[in-house]
């Protein structure tokens, strides 16, 4: 188990300065092993979650019992909790990873230039990762795997309330990479809760951290983009919309809309806003709220909608910007596909967003209008997630335009180099 680092300060200063020297050293070695090796200790660190089941759910149990003294909000510990099923699918999550094709030294693109070179684009490791993230133990296992598998060692700095879990997941992937042979620290988890810890990071351990991926709600991504010296992947917070079309089965869109809301509130995926058209608000708008609330869910409607629906509470300007990560939605009448579109360019964070539609211009026009990571027709904004994508896994949901947007797997997790193959040319 992982020894934890109770010092601060300058102690915590020489810890990170030590973890990014050790992954830089681990760097080289991880990024030409073989595709073998690598999907060795990725099968070998899924057997050691389930092995040690019992003492990852103890850990939890520290972590859940502090988390509910310290008063978490529901959504925060439902994130925090783990379960049986939950570590098997954190395990068939790896499998899944160790299944995926080898990234590493694939050819994107070749061609050949008139005076005979040969030309490759090849996708190598991008380098030294750092993950910082809240809450989620699960991350340790989905970011230390993702990262294995395309080369990269990653240094992983989970939140307070779950270091004990995050510890326990830690060692099995330990076990896992000295079962295959590979460097132990190519997977470090950040050993204190020290603040700290992060400011080194942001600063780019001596120049040892490539890459940082923050995954967490507004202020930790806000800290990390304003005061990082290295790229960011940015993972910003989920406030996804749900669009009901005038053309929409009603069926289909209670069901996806009580899916898209409740299935997991705390996820990024959850829906935070549902948008019906006021063509339809006669026929579809009660069935979806009542059925909304019969799941639980609390209803923060605009003045229109509460006239159909009174057994709700009056949206005010901020429930169309707030991420609740809770079973709560704000509920908008509009103008039909144009009407959903403004609103939604307006006020999205440009994560995910859905259309329920048979109208086939009408999903042309949300999806060729709509600047999101992710767009679905038909289908639940809960499926915003690398597994269902079929990625294995993923870091995050990326919310930038540069380099990575959407979940972000192994390949999102690669550069590319260029190999120029040639028989003697000179350039005149």
């Amino acid at each position: 188990m992982l020894k934890l680092h109770e010092k601060s300060g300058e102690d915590t200063v020489a810890l990170m300065a030590d973890i990014g020297g050790n992954a830089r050293a681990a760097a080289r070695p991880l990024a030409v092993a073989s595709t073998k090796a690598k999907n060795a200790a990725l099968v070998a660190m899924a057997d050691a979650i389930l092995r040690n089941e019992q003492a990852i759910l103890e850990a939890n149990a520290i972590d859940i019992s502090n988390g509910e003294e310290a008063g978490l909000s529901g959504s925060f510990m439902d994130r925090l909790k783990l379960t049986p099923s939950r570590i098997k699918a954190m395990a068939e999550g790896i499998r899944e990873i160790a299944a995926l094709e080898d990234p590493v030294g694939n050819v994107i693109a070749a061609w050949d230039r008139p005076n005979g070179l040969h030309i490759e684009r090849v996708r190598t490791p991008l380098g030294v990762i750092g993950v910082i993230y809240e809450s989620r133990p699960n991350v340790t296992a989905d970011a230390g795997a993702l990262c294995l598998k395309a080369g990269n060692p990653v240094i992983l700095r989970g939140g307070s309330d779950s270091l004990n879990s995050s510890a326990a997941i830690h060692a099995c992937m330990v076990e896992g990479l000295k079962a295959a042979g590979l460097p132990q620290d190519a997977i470090q988890l950040v050993p204190t809760t020290d603040r700290a810890a992060v400011g080194e990071m942001l600063k780019g351990l001596g120049g040892n951290l490539d890459v940082i991926i923050p995954r967490g709600g507004k202020s930790l991504v806000g800290r990390v983009q304003t005061e990082a010296r290295v790229p960011v992947f940015a993972h910003l917070e989920g406030i996804c919309h749900l669009y009901i079309d005038r053309s929409a089965k009603l069926d289909m869109a209670v069901q996806i809309a009580v899916n898209a809301k409740m299935r997991r509130t705390g996820v990024c995926g959850a829906a935070e806003t549902l948008l019906v058209d006021r063509a339809v608000a006669s026929t579809h708008l009660v069935p979806i709220l009542e059925a909304l609330r019969a799941a639980g869910c609390e209803i923060h409607a605009d003045g229109e909608a509460m006239k159909a629906f009174s057994d709700a509470s009056p949206a005010t300007d901020a429930d169309w910007v707030t991420e609740y990560l809770d079973a709560i939605i704000a509920v908008k009448l509009v103008d039909g596909v144009a009407g959903a579109i403004e609103h939604i360019e307006t006020f999205s964070s440009h994560h995910t967003e859905a259309i329920i539609a048979e109208d086939a211009q009408a999903v042309e026009k949300f999806f060729n209008e709509i600047d999101s990571a992710i767009l679905l027709h038909n289908a639940s904004t809960q499926f915003a997630d690398g597994g269902e994508f079929g990625m294995g896994a993923e870091i995050g949901i990326a919310t930038g335009k540069m380099h990575a947007r959407g979940p972000v797997g192994v390949e999102q997790l690669t550069s590319f180099k260029y190999r120029v193959r040639g028989s003697g040319q000179v350039r005149p």
